[in-house]
């Protein structure tokens, strides 16, 4: 299966460096497509603890927001900090939420995600004077030694998912990583192995909000500014959508789908603005029906096939 496997993450950056070489504006949609990605990562990860978060845009407006107070407050443009703020605000968030939303399950901590969520959702709506209110916060351009990073900024949040993406699975074929398997077929069995699934399950938290924080921190330089949109219920729905559609069962999956996903809703921008929600829900019916797998399951079909003509 690593053949394949890789095989799919080569084809995906060998395609993404084509894009922005070919279209340099397009180096853009590329990275807010996998700053997305990393974001969707972290759903995918829960995912595969059987857990469903519906407010994950907590962690991806945190890593967004705290990239812009560290630029807003002290005045740092260096790209590297910037991105350090954001992950590091995000991981410190998760943690103190997570403490109290691992203890629950199903629809009971999906709902709790979306809750908190749309709580911060609503303060930083209202609090003006600290966040912006509904017009946001601006972001400087960065420097990166002192440079201006230009299209670099693409290639540096590719070189963050392949260095986010080769970290993760190995935390996913440790010990650790195939615990959370069985969390999502039965729990109660590693509680009598002596397996903490509460502190399974925070740790994993954890690592799912710092890959949304650090999403947020690249996708707000990208764009340059950060909204109270970005805590909303909406950008929680895409992300989860974006894992679905790739594939929670890969690595490579999430990132696969949100490249879909914000492809498609440009194209269909350009060419047809007053239908672009039906270009994706077709989009999604497709995968859905084709692939159920997901689009990282493609690489699986050649084997299916093989071992159904057997």
């Amino acid at each position: 299966m690593k053949g394949p496997r890789a095989l799919l993450w080569v084809c995906l950056a060998a395609a993404a460096v084509a894009v922005a070489l070919a279209s340099p504006w397009a180096s853009f949609i590329l990275t807010v497509a996998l700053a997305k990605g990393l974001a969707a990562l972290g759903v995918a990860l829960l995912l595969r603890a059987g857990l469903m978060s519906l407010g994950h845009a907590l962690f991806y407006a945190a890593g967004g927001y705290g990239a812009a107070y560290l630029a807003r407050w002290l005045g740092v443009t260096d790209l590297l900090l910037l991105l350090g703020a954001g992950f590091l605000s995000a991981t410190v968030l998760g943690l103190f939420t997570g403490a109290v939303l691992v203890r629950y399950r199903a629809i009971f901590f999906a709902m709790l995600n979306l809750a908190a969520s749309m709580v911060f959702f609503s303060l930083v709506t209202k609090l003006y004077n600290l966040t912006g209110g509904s017009d946001g916060m601006p972001l400087p351009v960065p420097t990166m030694f002192g440079l201006k990073p230009g299209q670099g900024l693409f290639y540096l949040t590719l070189a963050c998912v392949f260095v986010c993406a080769g970290g993760l699975r190995r935390y996913l074929d440790s010990a650790m990583g195939q615990g959370l398997g069985a969390i999502a077929t039965n729990e109660i069995r590693l509680e009598y192995l002596g397996i903490s699934v509460n502190g399974l399950l925070f740790v994993n938290y954890a690592i799912s909000a710092g890959l949304g924080g650090l999403g947020g921190a690249l996708a707000a330089i990208a764009i340059g500014h950060v909204t109270p949109e970005l805590f909303f219920w909406t950008t929680s729905a895409q992300l989860l959508l974006g894992a679905a559609l790739g594939g929670a069962g890969s690595v490579a999956g999430p990132f696969a789908g949100m490249l879909l996903l914000e492809g498609v809703r440009t194209a269909a921008s350009q060419y047809a603005p007053l239908l672009w929600e039906m270009a994706m829900g077709l989009c999604a019916l497709a995968v859905a029906l084709f692939v159920p797998q997901g689009l990282s399951g493609i690489v699986d079909l050649p084997q299916q096939w093989k071992r159904a003509v057997q």
